[in-house]
């Protein structure tokens, strides 16, 4: 008599999935609970301290947000009714968090910026340790410590687990996604998984979604090998996909609905951003510059250091590994372990042979370097703790080979560190610059008026958010040598049906040609305050339209300044890390400083 579907669902376990069988305890084992404050701490430590890399950041995300929460806020022509390549689901699940930290006592626009960036960091942290849990009893315990390292002390971490960017949100999904797709404990998980890069894809960033490709292939081949043996499980493959795709459209009906209600037209926001990057007639994102191919693999190399050295040699190390071992693993578990390993170098091999490249672009594979990493530094291991003394590795003390590998930990823990520190030294004074305005402060304390003007020249695009700028003060720009599109303002006006008419109304001077628009800007003289920076040992002539304010006393006040990196005189290692200025330090080696500034007009 065949098993009922209740005994095929409780006694489930995919045929000769050994990795899907609970293994005994290990050394390397750390229980999820204590993994997740682990990760927490490293991401909150980002939430409070990480500057903002990206003015997309800025000018897409927190405006937009600080708009739906104030009734203020600078426009991109992304959020034209025009284009609409920008999503209202995705800022306004953020402004409901924002708006969560209005209901507490105390509450200031500064701390509404934060509490989203706390929040961020527990999310990220959550989705974290389930794809941990699930690499430790899946793989190994010891990848999954391997894995938890490589993400805590990378500073492409700290910079990517509390942005506040689709590509990060993105990276969240990621390891939900994985971690679904990985996990074949009490049945196949495949509609969860297309659920979850779904939800990356449709919410996020669309081309995220391109990440579950090697997992359905992978559901794909065994579907197929399945329906030469055993047609039910064949059935139960496609179900598990069709579940997975029209929950996918579910969600997008919903996402169009949502962004239907702000744009006052139908739209499919996700298509419109795959048109617009693949399909636009007009130049689409090259005409925000290009990068030779080694971009990707300078910044990997930053942002993770020997971990992404690792992740290259991970899917050569697995295949060296299977080619010599003697112990009989199974096709299928080599199978899934090459699918495991592949979305890392499939993203990477797209993203490099795009023209226009940003660091962003890489958040979302961010945890399948580590994964792939985890995998290749487990590899390694196990040769390097082979004890058979016939072998020149056996014949190495056990000492010797523990010291070392902790020396490679230290190091690698070490240049996060100094990565870590280096971009906070030399990129976080635009946080801390506005305090003198009363940000931050409860009540109407600091300097200014109610609504007064804060210009940016040169410095637009350090800009911080409107979240800085206390008492409905409002950002402006004055005109610089940027001769691309800078942000207009979302219109304050109230008509209509429902609220945030300032998303649907009609906008003007917005191109996605990236053509100046000298609306943008206002006279100095409107300025009552001026943000600026001054490199004194830059000896260039300054061009017409960036003099140095600072300078002219005559006119400014400094308020307050704060050091900032200049990264024109200081030498690539120093801009790179952190290096400490001690007399031993060659000068070349030391990094040099400008000045940030908040200005004051006077009279």
């Amino acid at each position: 008599m065949p098993p009922t579907d209740a005994q095929r669902q409780e006694q489930f376990v995919h045929p000769t999935a050994q990795h899907a069988k609970k293994k005994g305890p290990t050394p390397f084992m750390i229980e999820p609970i204590k993994a997740f404050y682990v990760f927490l701490i490293a991401n909150f430590i980002a939430a409070l301290y990480a500057p903002i890399q990206d003015c997309d950041e800025t000018f897409n995300y927190w405006e937009p947000t600080h708009y739906l929460s104030h009734g203020y806020g600078l426009q991109t022509w992304e959020y034209s009714p025009d284009f609409s390549i920008r999503s209202w689901s995705y800022v306004g699940l953020h402004a409901i968090v924002g708006n969560i930290r209005r209901l507490l006592p105390q509450s200031t626009k500064l701390s509404e910026f934060f509490f989203v960036r706390y929040i961020l960091a527990f999310i990220c942290s959550l989705c974290q340790v389930l794809l941990f849990r699930v690499v430790s009893f899946t793989l190994n315990p010891r990848i999954g410590l391997l894995f938890l390292i490589a993400t805590v002390v990378s500073p492409g971490n700290f910079h990517a687990s509390t942005a506040y960017l689709p590509s990060s949100f993105a990276m969240y999904t990621s390891l939900l996604g994985t971690a679904a797709f990985m996990n074949w404990r009490g049945g196949i998980k495949t509609s969860w998984g297309i659920w979850w890069f779904a939800v990356g894809g449709i919410l996020g960033w669309p081309f995220a979604s391109a990440l579950c490709a090697p997992f359905l292939l992978e559901e794909g081949i065994f579907a197929v090998l399945a329906l030469l043996n055993d047609r039910q499980r064949f059935y139960e493959a496609v179900m598990r996909v069709s579940r997975g795709v029209i929950a996918a459209l579910l969600l997008l009906a919903g996402d169009t609905a949502i962004n239907t209600f702000f744009y006052k037209k139908v739209e499919v926001v996700s298509w419109n951003i795959v048109r617009y990057n693949i399909f636009s007639s007009t130049g689409g994102p090259n005409l925000y510059g290009t990068e030779p191919w080694t971009f990707y693999f300078r910044n990997l190399a930053i942002n993770f250091n020997m971990w992404f050295v690792l992740a290259l040699l991970s899917l050569p190390l697995f295949l060296i590994q299977k080619a010599f071992s003697t112990k009989q693993h199974g096709f299928q578990s080599g199978i899934r372990t090459v699918v495991f390993l592949s979305p890392f170098y499939m993203w990477l091999g797209i993203f490099t042979i795009q023209p226009h490249k940003e660091e962003r672009f890489m958040y979302p594979v961010y945890p399948f370097v580590a994964l792939n990493a985890a995998i290749g530094f487990h590899i390694i291991l196990s040769a390097f703790g082979n004890s058979n003394p016939k072998t020149l590795v056996g014949k190495i003390p056990a000492r010797l080979k523990l010291l070392t590998v902790a020396g490679v930990l230290l190091l690698s823990l070490s240049i996060g560190a100094a990565r870590i520190l280096g971009v906070y030294l030399a990129y976080s004074a635009p946080l801390k610059l506005y305090k003198p305005l009363g940000t931050g402060v409860f009540g109407q304390q600091g300097r200014g008026g109610r609504g007064d003007h804060v210009c940016f020249g040169k410095e637009w695009y350090r800009f911080p958010s409107s979240y800085f700028l206390p008492r409905d003060m409002h950002a402006k720009f004055i005109r610089s040598e940027f001769r691309g599109l800078l942000p207009g303002e979302f219109s304050e006006a109230r008509t209509g049906f429902g609220f945030w008419s300032g998303t649907w109304l009609p906008t003007k001077g917005m191109n996605d040609l990236n053509e100046e628009d000298m609306s943008k800007y206002v006279e100095i003289g409107q300025c009552s305050f001026l943000v600026d920076t001054q490199y004194p040992e830059s000896h260039y002539p300054l061009p017409p339209n960036e003099p140095d304010y600072i300078a002219d006393k005559e006119n400014w006040d400094i308020v307050k300044c704060e050091p900032f990196l200049d990264a024109g005189n200081t030498h690539l290692l120093a801009r790179v890390l952190w290096i400490p200025d001690w007399s031993f330090v060659p000068e070349k080696f030391r990094r040099k400083w400008g000045r940030h500034c908040l200005l004051q007009k006077k009279g």
